[in-house]
């Protein structure tokens, strides 16, 4: 008997020691799934949009599996494995419960967005491209396009100070079709980038003081937000501001700005 109490003992310590999860706990992953989900997938697995994928009533083990996959990285994608590293294994499973006990979602079911990234707050700079430095760009072959990295005099300013990207910072991005020769590819120019033909759309992000306050916290970029304009000048409807603000949750130690050096090598010439 004194044997069998002693295996008991250990197997409840390699337990403990092993890091052995709770069972999942459904309604612990409904709460995290409002907290950590639902900007773009719902609070209950319908999204909101069509270019995100529904959640609800996927089998659990199914959803388990992405999700560690995504945290650790072998499945690539910006925007989730900026998330998924922020969830812990039994986040994980307590989410999967969560979805996996939804009813299905129907072919035209969407959840409404959040108000706070349903609408961006940024306006299409009235002097563009007065007051802006350009800085950078780049060739995009996937897409054909070739675009350009714009920054005004706060972003620039700070850029050669050394110092963080301050409220009042506006960076902006031409996106343009590139030229294409006869057969149908891009036109490279003596300076290795694309030949520009027409602006296709424009990025934009900026910051001012408290427009982070309302931005669910585990996507939020301090008080950054972001806006796709048309080249009429106007917001491009639809877009869900968390998908940009989860690709840059990760550039917290460079003003959550991808092109910062640039900025930077510019800024100081």
């Amino acid at each position: 008997m004194k044997a069998v109490a002693r295996l008991l003992v250990l197997a409840a310590a390699v337990a403990v020691t092993s890091g052995a999860n709770a069972a999942p706990d459904a309604a612990a992953g409904k709460s995290k799934a409002e907290e950590s989900c639902a900007a773009c997938h719902g609070p209950l697995g319908v999204s909101v949009t069509d270019t995100i994928p529904n959640l609800a009533g996927q089998r659990a083990k199914y959803l388990e599996n992405q999700l560690k996959a995504l945290k650790s990285g072998t499945r690539k994608n910006d925007v989730m494995n900026a998330i998924a590293t922020q969830l812990s294994a039994q986040d994980i499973e307590n989410l999967a419960a969560h979805f996996s006990s939804q009813a299905p979602a129907g072919s035209d079911a969407k959840s409404p967005m959040l108000a706070s990234l349903a609408k961006s707050p940024l306006v299409f700079p009235a002097d563009f491209p007065g007051g802006f430095t350009k800085y950078h760009t780049i060739n995009f072959p996937a897409t054909g396009q070739v675009r350009y990295y714009f920054a005004n005099q706060a972003a620039v300013a700070a850029a050669k100070a050394g110092k963080p990207i301050p409220d009042g910072a506006y960076m902006f991005v031409e996106v343009h079709a590139a030229r294409k020769d006869a057969a149908g590819k891009p036109i490279t120019g003596a300076d290795g980038f694309f030949e520009a033909d027409k602006v296709l759309f424009y990025t934009a992000m900026a910051r001012e003081a408290g427009w982070g306050k309302d931005i669910p916290a585990n996507i939020r970029n301090e008080d950054w937000n972001y806006a796709i304009f048309t080249t009429a000048k106007e917001q491009r409807p639809g877009v869900n501001q968390a998908e940009c603000l989860a690709c840059h949750q990760p550039l917290d130690k460079t003003s959550y700005l991808f092109t910062l050096k640039q900025m930077t090598d510019v800024a100081k010439k």
